[in-house]
């Protein structure tokens, strides 16, 4: 039997076909897509693959797949699009049930009907739950909530071999398949903790000169009563659009308006209470074809960082990001030179690891670029994150090559 034949088997022929041009992940080619409908059809893919030997990368809508380390190869590219939708919503017990290719923006919108929300508000746009899970991507509500990791209950995950579970003895499977890139399994369902919506939400923007005087406004709000859901700063990195630091306050309409006048107060400098967000909030820095990459440390110590990656440009950068939790992004040119980038990763590493730990990812790039430089630095993956990729994934076949080598 051809390969696409042994794939329509598990989901049916009108779910098979073979890949096109635009059927890449961070510019790999595919051989051929599926798009399962179900748990158990997944289950069937992955069965077939490992029956003829095949690695299979999963996707929703692809809006990260260029982010982390390119696949050695992906011979089937499994579209979730179809699973899609809330399976389970217990509204008093502040959890629901979700299929992996439901949209962020579907979630919400169920949720916000019954008045509640997952505090996971990530830029990328039409992320799917299961890609947002896998790349543990989180947006300025980090700060309060935490990232995927701290916010899923429980999943359900096909694994190489085809096996659907939701347990496994000695591992914490929910908190581990969040940011694995697919590398361990494709995420099937999610179920995920809630918060009530809040009544009012109001934002407190302050214009900025240094990434120091970031560091000062940021301690003084997190070490203050006010309680702050978010607190996020925008430094340009060049003329046109002033650097801000911004915090969000959410509760009822006075409670929030009166934590947010007394933050404003205590940063001065022209702090002003808005009643919505700046128009970069929840944004990244960076555009489709720009270089990005991804900071985080110790809070106190982000600001050393964005200092020695604007000596390794020898000019200031653009970055953004939650310096309240320590992590921000940074947006770079296309057209950086190899040795410049990897004079800035080496110059951001350094500072972190001499200032308590971090790390600096090469998030995107152009392959070329990619291949001259190191995407997550000298380190290499924990024991027991190398012990569950062997245990799970003995023949590499889930996104081979998208985890650091260990």
């Amino acid at each position: 039997m051809s390969v696409i034949e042994v794939l329509a088997e598990a989901c049916g022929p009108e779910h098979v076909w073979e890949a096109g041009p635009a059927d890449r992940v961070d510019g790999v080619p595919a051989g051929w897509v599926v798009a399962p409908g179900s748990a158990e059809e997944v289950s069937g893919v992955l069965r077939a693959a490992a029956a003829a030997g095949l690695s299979v990368v999963p996707s929703g809508a692809g809006t990260k797949l260029d982010w982390g380390l390119p696949p050695a190869h992906v011979d089937v590219l499994i579209d979730l699009g179809r699973m899609s939708g809330v399976l389970d919503h217990a509204p008093d017990d502040l959890v629901a049930t979700v299929a992996a290719g439901t949209p962020m923006r579907a979630l919400r919108a169920h949720l916000l009907r019954a008045g509640q929300r997952i505090a996971l508000d990530v830029a990328s746009p039409g992320a799917t739950l299961g890609g947002v899970l896998a790349t543990n991507e989180a947006g300025p509500l980090r700060h309060r909530f935490g990232t995927p990791r701290d916010l899923v209950a429980g999943v359900r995950v096909a694994l190489d071999e085809g096996s659907l579970e939701r347990h496994l003895d000695g591992h914490d499977l929910a908190r581990q398949i969040c940011g694995s890139f697919g590398t361990l399994g494709v995420i099937t369902e999610a179920t995920v903790r809630l918060e009530p919506t809040p009544t009012a939400r109001a934002w407190v923007v302050r214009p900025v000169s240094t990434p120091r005087e970031v560091h000062q406004l940021t301690e003084a709000l997190v070490s203050s009563s006010l309680g702050a859901a978010a607190i996020e700063a925008d430094l340009p990195g060049g003329a046109g659009r002033p650097a801000e630091l911004a915090a969000l306050f959410e509760g009822s309409r006075a409670g929030s308006a009166a934590r947010a006048e007394a933050a404003a107060h205590l940063l001065g400098g022209g702090a002003s209470v808005e009643p919505a967000p700046p128009e970069w909030w929840g944004r990244y820095p960076f555009d489709a074809d720009d270089v990005a990459l991804k900071i985080w440390g110790q809070p106190s110590e982000l600001f050393a960082v964005v200092y020695a990656l604007r000596d390794a440009a020898g000019m200031p950068v653009p970055v953004r990001g939650s310096v309240g939790a320590g992590i921000a992004h940074v947006a770079l040119p296309a057209t950086t030179p190899a040795d410049r980038l990897a004079g800035m990763l080496n110059a951001a590493r350094t500072v972190l690891m001499a200032r308590g730990g971090g790390g600096c990812t090469l998030l995107r790039a152009p392959a070329d670029l990619r291949e001259l430089v190191e995407t997550y630095g000298p380190a290499r993956l924990c024991d027991a994150s190398v012990r569950l990729k062997l245990a799970l994934d003995p023949e590499e076949r889930m996104a081979p090559g998208r985890l650091p080598a260990c």
